[in-house]
């Protein structure tokens, strides 16, 4: 059973920078991945790109013959893809059980109301695919409360209208200190709970705020949040491995990848050890190496990669003795990995 992740959001999100990143990721480790572009204005992808809605339909003809504007051309784009399901589903069985990463459009009303997404991928499941929607929101929406709370209703919105596995991300988290100090921890923005508490602040934003009409609206958006709780947030550095590893590590859990993917035997040690409990970062470790102590951990890091880069100037055979160590800490490793109790069996 092939596995795939639906990565959507709001345009400037890191959609694309973030399927590149991950596809290198997921290539490192060992599990086989493939990158599926379904947004028709995106012409210029950084990763390689499996299969291309622009092979089928591009913005530019849509806008000449329909006399439609960027965003009706990408809902007509959606629409025509929709109705040529069939030349989507023969170019995904070309990639066999490839790990699938899908790129999305950046128009909300995609993921918020407009049904030809949500059809998109359902058929796609009907196909035998385990997905999971990711849904990306720039971190700086953090900094002011209008924007997050705005957040949290597109969100929101977006996971009852897909009614699939569903994870939200914070990108850019390694941007977060550069905005100024935040009014409360990033535990309370990644959390989504008490969010009365936010409700001062938002007032101190912009005084129109303090008017009792609009008082009562912002107490019953946050009330609707919490009553459902549904909503929370993973936070993403794309360029850290550890945090895109951690990452990772939800959303195998939230699409059973965790429980053996379709490689089954033959996953490597990285492979194995991601799915199975590798320590990854807590929304805590986040507040303390982006925020909190970036200056320092930012100046560790330049150290010691200026010492590797050294130690590689004087030793000639570093690599061949770094490539053995390598192996001995992959072994040791696996003997490490905790035993869950599940055992995948290769198929025939």
């Amino acid at each position: 059973m092939p596995f795939a992740q639906l990565v959507i959001g709001p345009p400037g999100s890191g959609k694309s920078t973030y399927c590149d990143g991950m596809h290198q990721f997921l290539s490192t480790i060992g599990r086989k991945c493939s990158v599926v572009n379904l947004d028709p204005a995106n012409d210029h992808t950084s990763y390689p790109c499996a299969l291309d809605i622009r092979d089928l339909v591009t913005l530019e003809e849509i806008m000449q013959d329909e006399e439609l504007g960027p965003n009706g051309g990408v809902l007509y784009a959606l629409e025509e893809l929709e109705q040529n399901i069939v030349w989507l589903q023969q170019g995904l069985d070309k990639l066999g059980e490839d790990y699938i990463l899908f790129d999305c459009p950046g128009q909300v009303e995609l993921f918020t109301h407009h049904s030809s997404l949500r059809n998109i991928f359902f058929r796609i499941q009907k196909m035998g695919y385990r997905l999971v929607a990711l849904h990306l929101t720039d971190s700086y929406c953090l900094t002011l409360p209008s924007l997050y709370i705005s957040t949290l209703l597109l969100s929101l919105r977006s996971m009852l209208q897909l009614d699939l596995p569903h994870l939200n991300v914070l990108t850019k988290i390694d941007k977060i200190a550069s905005y100024g100090p935040l009014p409360f921890d990033l535990e309370f923005y990644t959390e989504a709970q008490d969010l009365s508490h936010i409700l001062p602040h938002l007032l101190e934003e912009n005084p129109i705020m303090r008017h009792p009409k609009f008082k009562g609206l912002n107490n019953a958006v946050v009330e609707l949040v919490e009553d459902f709780g549904l909503v929370g947030f993973e936070t993403l550095a794309v360029e850290d491995k550890k945090s895109i590893m951690t990452l990772l590590q939800a959303i195998d859990r939230a699409g059973g990848y965790a429980f053996g993917g379709a490689e089954g035997a033959n996953d490597t040690v990285w492979q194995v050890a991601v799915r199975e409990g590798l320590r990854g970062m807590s929304v805590r470790d986040v507040q303390e190496r982006w925020i909190d102590r970036k200056e320092e951990f930012d100046e560790v890091e330049r150290r010691e990669l200026e010492e590797e880069a050294a130690r590689a100037r004087e030793m000639p055979g570093l690599e061949a003795n770094s490539e053995k160590e390598g192996e001995e800490d992959l072994e040791a490793l696996q003997r490490d990995i905790p035993d869950i109790g599940v055992r995948v069996v290769r198929r025939p």
